[in-house]
C-alpha cells in the first residue's frame, strides 16, 4: 500500500492538491550536492495515453539527471500508461507515480505534480512532455542557470538563437510563434517562447506563485505561469532547444486550446489594468 503524498510533512506553504494516489515509498532526495546530476531536482511528467513513450523517455530522463526524482502524473490513461509507471516505480526508487481520477487538463496535472514535488522537499522542479518533443539530453543545460544562481525560471526556447522546430508544417509553426508573440506583446513579457512546456524552476520561485489563482487548464497554462512568475520578480532565462514532433501517439493540440489561449491572455491583461495582477512582495 502506498502512502499519500499529502500525508508527508508539507513545505513552507500547503497546497490544494487534487485527489490522486502517489507512490512515495522511497525517501525524498537529499539537498543538492552535485547539481549536474540533478540531485535535489524533481522532473514532473504528465501523461495521458503515453504507453508507447513512457518507458523510453523515463530511462532517458534519469540517464541525463541520475540524481533526480521523476514524478509521473497520469490521468487514468486507458492505454495502461499508469500501470507501466507503477512497474517503473517498483523497479527504481527514483520514480514516483501520482494517479489522478481522470483527464483534467495539462495545466492541472502540472499543478498537482508541482505541489507534490514542493511538499516533498524538491530544490528544483522541472517540467516536460512525455512524447519526446523535449530532448532529455538538454536537462543538465536547463538546470545550469538555476544552480549557478543566475535564474529563477529557465525556459527551453525554440525562438532564441540556436533554438528551432523540426517536423512541423507551416500552419503549426505560425500558430506557435504567433501565440508567443501575441502573449509577449499583450502582457509585456521579455521571453520569446511563452507557449513551450519545457521549463526548470527554482522551487522557492514556483512556491511563490499562488496555484489557486491559475485559471488555465490547457497549453496556455505555460503562458500564465511565466507571466505570474515574471510579475513576482522572477529572473527568467531562455536556453535554446530543438523541438521535435512527438514520436508516437497523437498530438493533443486543438482549436479549443488555441481559443482558450487568446481569452486567457486577454483576461490576464484586463485583470492587470484593473489592478488585480500578481505583484512582487513588498509592492
Amino acid at each position: 500500500m502506498t502512502r499519500i503524498a499529502q500525508d508527508r510533512p508539507a513545505g513552507r506553504r500547503a497546497r490544494n492538491v487534487h485527489s490522486g494516489r502517489v507512490t512515495t515509498d522511497s525517501p525524498a532526495p537529499e539537498p543538492a550536492a552535485a547539481p549536474a546530476t540533478g540531485t535535489g531536482a524533481w522532473v514532473v511528467l504528465p501523461t495521458y495515453d503515453e504507453s508507447e513513450n513512457l518507458e523510453g523517455i523515463s530511462a532517458a530522463i534519469l540517464a541525463a539527471l541520475p540524481g533526480a526524482t521523476l514524478l509521473v502524473v497520469d490521468d487514468s490513461s486507458p492505454d495502461g500508461t499508469g500501470e507501466i509507471a507503477e512497474r517503473l516505480a517498483a523497479a527504481d526508487p527514483r520514480v514516483r507515480v501520482k494517479h489522478r481520477p481522470g483527464k483534467q487538463g495539462l495545466g492541472r496535472a502540472y499543478l498537482d505534480g508541482f505541489a507534490v514535488a514542493i511538499e516533498s522537499g524538491a530544490q528544483l522542479v522541472l517540467q516536460m512532455d512525455a512524447d519526446w518533443s523535449h530532448d532529455p539530453g538538454v536537462l543538465p543545460a536547463m538546470i545550469a542557470p538555476l544552480t549557478a544562481g543566475e535564474a529563477d525560471l529557465v525556459i527551453g526556447s525554440r525562438y532564441v538563437p540556436g533554438g528551432g522546430v523540426k517536423d512541423w508544417g507551416i500552419v503549426r509553426r505560425l500558430i506557435s510563434r504567433g501565440g508567443s508573440t501575441f502573449a509577449r506583446t499583450v502582457l509585456g513579457l521579455s521571453p520569446h517562447d511563452l507557449t513551450g512546456g519545457f521549463k526548470a524552476w527554482r522551487s522557492t520561485t514556483l512556491d511563490a506563485v499562488p496555484f489557486e489563482g491559475v485559471r488555465a487548464g490547457g497549453y496556455v497554462f505555460q503562458i500564465e505561469m511565466t507571466y505570474r512568475a515574471s510579475r513576482l520578480g522572477a529572473r527568467v532565462v531562455e536556453v535554446p532547444i530543438t523541438f521535435r514532433d512527438r514520436r508516437a501517439g497523437q498530438s493533443k493540440m486543438s482549436r479549443r486550446i488555441i481559443v482558450e489561449a487568446l481569452f486567457v491572455v486577454i483576461g490576464l491583461r484586463w485583470d492587470e489594468l484593473r489592478g488585480r495582477a500578481p505583484r512582487r512582495p513588498g509592492r
